[in-house]
This record gives structure tokens, sequence and C-alpha cells, in this order.
């Protein structure tokens, strides 16, 4: 029997014939049916874990996405893969394993795939290296597939007093997690109570969903829609919606579109396609994690694409949508103004996006712009003559301390200028323990080094330090941290970036000494250590790049063969 147009391509080496019996009664073993078995093979890669909230209710996702293959004539098998929370590790060395996972979750999807030769894959992912990992895993397979989003935590609801603080009859205000990391600075500096960080502890989190700011998951989710690997709309329900079911469900039945026509991720993510997702990125604020991620994607597709790139969409793309942590909002309200669809038809009337490739809903993103339904006085989405900012939410530095790139997040702080002594730490922990120890001063430039891919190994961001800082309100507004790892996009007030290449490389961040200054300009996308070249080059003679943290496993493998974050990360 001919299975030409079933979207059944792939599996008939793995379940067709009387060669094929054995494999056929392994799989009828766990429940598959003989009918099952000649329909076309859906791989379900499933990152659920019990570990953190993005991705705990992952298992009811998946039940819905199997649902809706089944309804379009597909037989779903589904699979687990690994997951690293972010803001549980942060602080910690654990952390260091978030960005190794992208590699780890790209490489088991794709090795459990070609293993059993799915005819489509579903990637349903929630936390922040979840969804490059997927789209990385998509991208080197090329079969018909699509990466879906576990959905963002809804907001939790904190009462507190004219000053802010928490107070019970106060005020209920809405918070997510970045409140709790500013109220961790706070409570450092004894600005609050061991009472009122709890209060704050207690009401961040109220139930499963990733952050709820446009911080990396967030931001991930929405480049995949604007990338056209996942369903615009139905990637934004959020984690405990009444309309996520449905919205998985569709998600299920549209992979079973992709395999009958024989759509691939090589069609749909294209050059077009990625400097879409980056307008995205800038218009919305977005994570300077985009960064590494989009370039890390272009790499698995051969598509050529640098951090230049970046700054030249971000300079005529202004910063229209009013989300934390450079805004007010949070991802529910985005998703609630009339989400990705209407923030494409505002790029659309600004011919500020491609949007003509082919997207996994089977329309090309202006025909779905073409659908937004924009509610009424919804204060999220901006018109153009309204942005918070004139350009993107995002810059990229050159100069001697940064050859391959500075990535600075300019969206919550206005300061365009900042130069300062240097002081030189080289491991997160060094620098947070002299922020809580009353060590730094305002107007210092913060240096952490060796926090790098290969250095750390894993690249930490520095959200412990950032959120000690801004608990030190005559250091939130005045310091400036610069390092060689990444640094968190969940602290608003700071001017921070990340260079390449690290010091571990031999990058000129490892010459930089305790009082030399430090020059970020903004306007001028320069990063400038005031030290002539024949000085640095000088100090640089004697460098030696330190042993490396971990002799053996995965970090070890990691560090061997990891590459520059300006070049993405990615492992070769």
């Amino acid at each position: 029997m001919s299975n030409q147009g079933t979207g059944k391509t792939h599996s008939n080496v793995l379940t067709e014939g009387p060669s094929r019996a054995a494999a056929r009664a392994m799989l009828r073993g766990v429940g598959f049916s003989k009918d099952d078995l000649h329909k076309p093979i859906i791989g379900i890669a499933n990152t659920w874990t019990e570990i953190g909230p993005c991705n705990y209710h992952l298992r009811d996702v998946a039940e819905a996405v199997k649902q809706g293959v089944r309804e379009a004539g597909g037989t779903p098998m589904e699979f687990n893969t690994v997951t690293i929370s972010d803001g549980i590790t942060m602080g910690t060395q654990g952390m260091k394993a978030s960005l190794i996972s992208r590699e780890v979750i790209a490489d088991s999807i794709e090795l459990v795939s070609r293993g059993n030769s799915f005819d489509g894959l579903v990637c349903i992912a929630g936390c922040d290296k979840n969804m490059p990992g997927a789209v990385m895993a998509l991208a080197r397979l090329d079969i018909p597939g699509l990466m879906l989003y576990g959905g963002s935590i809804m907001p939790g609801h904190l009462h507190v007093g004219a000053d802010g603080k928490p107070a019970s009859g106060g005020n209920e205000i809405d918070i997510t997690i970045q409140q709790v990391f500013e109220a961790i600075g706070s409570h450092a500096a004894g600005k609050i109570t061991d009472a009122q960080l709890e209060a704050v502890e207690a009401a961040a989190c109220p139930g499963p969903g990733a952050c709820g700011g446009q911080f990396t998951a967030n931001t991930m989710a929405m480049a995949g829609e604007f990338m056209g690997i996942s369903p615009i709309q139905l990637t934004g329900v959020p984690a405990m919606s009444p309309e996520k079911h449905a919205a998985s469900r569709e998600a299920g039945k549209l992979v079973m579109d992709l395999a009958r026509a024989g759509v691939k991720p090589s069609q749909i993510i294209t050059r077009e396609s990625l400097e879409d997702a980056i307008a995205a990125v800038c218009a919305s604020g977005g994570s300077t994690n985009a960064v590494m991620h989009l370039i890390a994607i272009a790499h698995e597709l051969e598509i050529p694409l640098n951090v230049e790139d970046f700054d030249i969409i971000s300079e005529k793309t202004p910063f229209i949508c009013d989300l934390q942590p450079g805004g007010k909002m949070v991802a529910k309200d985005y998703q609630d103004a009339g989400g990705s669809r209407v923030l494409a038809a505002r790029l659309v009337e600004k011919n500020l996006l491609n949007g003509n490739t082919p997207t996994v809903t089977g329309k090309t993103l202006r025909e779905e712009a073409a659908l937004a339904v924009e509610t009424p006085g919804q204060p999220v989405i901006r018109p153009w003559s309204d942005p918070l900012k004139s350009t993107g939410g995002l810059v990229i530095l050159k100069g001697n301390l940064a050859p391959e790139g500075c990535v600075v997040k300019v969206a919550g702080h206005a300061r365009i200028h900042h130069t300062g002594p240097a002081r030189v730490f080289d491991s997160e922990d060094l620098c947070f323990a002299a922020v809580n120890e009353g060590r730094v001063q305002p107007n210092d430039v913060l240096v952490i080094r060796y926090e790098g891919p290969r250095g750390g190994p894993g690249m930490r961001e520095m959200l412990a330090v950032t959120a000690a800082i801004k608990g030190i309100p005559e250091l939130s507004d005045s310091v400036a941290l610069l390092t060689d790892g990444r640094f968190s996009g969940a602290t608003r007030g700071l001017m921070a970036g990340h260079v390449a290449p690290e010091a571990q490389l031999g990058g000129p961040i490892g010459a930089v000494r305790e009082g030399d200054t430090i020059t970020f300009d903004i306007p001028g996308r320069k990063l400038t250590l005031n030290v002539s070249d024949e000085e640095i080059a000088e100090r640089m003679k004697d460098f030696k790049a330190p042993e490396p943290r971990y002799k053996r496993g995965v970090f070890a493998k990691y560090a061997a063969t990891v590459s520059s974050a300006s070049e993405g990360a990615v492992t070769t």
C-alpha cells in the first residue's frame, strides 16, 4: 500500500513489512495497535519535569497535543528530555548547567527522532533553554515539525503599603519572579524584613508556567512565532488558561498537516524569518539571550547571522511593548491584548517585517498579521506614536574590550553614557560578596570574568549580583556591569553588557586591572577600556588561561567544544 500523501514518509523503515514484525511486536507491547503502527508516527518531545513551574504542567499539554495528532490521523509517541530551571539554579554553580542543557536537549531530541524515524515532531518547551534547544533539533532533523511553548505563568498578587513594601491590608499589585529577585536585594541591604521577603516569595508564583515577564522564555517563545516554527497565538496561551488544552490539541493537528504536505523547518526558518524574530525581540524589549540563541539556530541551517544584524534591526525598530522587566505588564497581558498577531500587524504597518515566509500554520506571517484582533484600549502593545523608546531594546557595542561585540539591554534604563573605575572579579561569587559587604561604590564598573561559555563553563547569569545591586538604591542606577558570562534582564535600571571573546579564550576583558576606567557609549556603539592598545597587548603577553574547572563529564565535554558566544555558543 502506498503512503504517498499520508505523511508516513520516514517511519516505513521502522514499522512496515514482514521484516519489521519484531519492532511492531515490541511497540504493541506498550499499547500501540496494528492500525496505529501503519499511520504516520509523530514524535512528541516533552521537557516535563517536577523541578520547576515552567515545565511542571507539560504532561497535560502533551496529552492534548497527542489527542490532536490522533484526531488528524497520526500516531503520537511521547518521549522526554532534560531541562534546567534558570530561575531556581540562579546564583549557584548549578546555573552553569543551564546553557549546557540547550545542547543536551537538542542532541537528545535529535537522537530519539533519528533512532525512531519519526514522520513529524512536536517539541513541547517550557523554560529558557528548552525553546532554542528544541528549534535547533528541528533544524538539524529537518522533518515536518513545530515547537509549542508550554505557556507563561499567571501573575502573583501581593498587598503593599504606600512605600511599595509588602503590608497586610495594603493595595493589591501583580508581581512576577522579578519582584522576588529584587526583594532578595532589598533584604540583603536591610530594606525589608524576613517576613516581608517571605510574603513576596509566597505570592510570586501561583502555579505552573514560565516566568511572566519578557525574560528569555517568553522572548524565545515569541521569536518562535515570528520565525514561523511555532503556531502564532496558540503558543502564547498562558499555562493555566482554560484555552490551553484546545490550543495544544490544535498544534497536534497542525503537525499532521505539515507531515502530509512535507513542509520542513528549512522552508520556514530562513534569513528573512530570523530577521522577523529579531524585530519582535527588539520591539518587545526581549532578552539579550535571544542574540546567542538565534545565532545558534541560524548556525544549524548554515544561515549567515551575526551580532551586527541585531544592532541594525534594533536601531530602526522602536521599543513598543510595555512588558517587564523594561516595562510594567506581563505575558498574560500581552496575549490578552491580542498577542503576537497584533505586534506583527504593528511591524507590518511600519514596514519592519518581511513576513512572506510560510509558517507552521500554513499562512505567512503577514497573513497572520491580517487576522489580528486587538483588544480595545489595551495598554501593552503601544502605537508607533507612543513608543517606550525610539529604538529597540538592545544594542551592540564594539571596541577594544569587545572586538566580537558586547550586547547591552537598554530597555528599562535611561543612561546612554557611563565611565567608571573597574572593579575586577574572577567569578560571580566574588563580586556578589563584594556587593553584600559594601565594597562597591557608586559609578563603579563591575567586571566579572571567567564566566563565559568555556571559562564557566556554561555562561552563568549574574542575577545574584544584579539583584543585590538593585536592593541598594545608591548603586542600582549608578553602577555598570560587564561580564563574559551573561547578565540577567530581570533587574531594571542597571547598565550591563556581556562581551566576546571571553577571558578564557584570551579576550581583552582578561587584561582589565583594578582601577582602570571603562566607558560605555551607547549612541556611539563603543565599549572602551581607557588604556592604550600597546598597554593591552603588553598585559596579554603573559596571559595564561586558568585550568578548566571541570576535568571530566558533561561540563568538561562542553568546555572543550563550545564556540564563542558571538557565534551562538554552539558545540562542534
